[in-house]
């Protein structure tokens, strides 16, 4: 199991669930070996989703993609505008 620090999931743990997804584990063995929650791993799986899709159907996940997302809507909170 990968030890996370803080409270999301940084660029290592992307890592592992792109190889893990991607190679054909069920949701409940990639959250395992993350340390998250299921429904957790369900939300990264959608942030990271490249609209590509394997030889077996399953929708293909990057690690790149979700965590450029993720930096996205970080830098956003800081753009929102004061409601006085």
């Amino acid at each position: 199991m990968i030890q996370k620090v803080g409270y999301y999931l940084g660029p290592t743990e992307r890592a592992e669930i792109e190889r893990l997804h991607n190679g054909g584990a069920p949701v409940g063995v990639i959250a395992e070996r993350v340390g998250s929650h299921r429904a957790t791993i369900y939300r990264e799986l959608k942030n990271g989703y490249t609209g590509a899709v394997d030889e077996y159907g399953r929708r293909v996940y990057s690690a790149e993609v979700a965590q450029a997302i993720f930096e996205r809507n970080i830098k956003r909170r800081g753009e929102r505008a004061a409601t006085a």
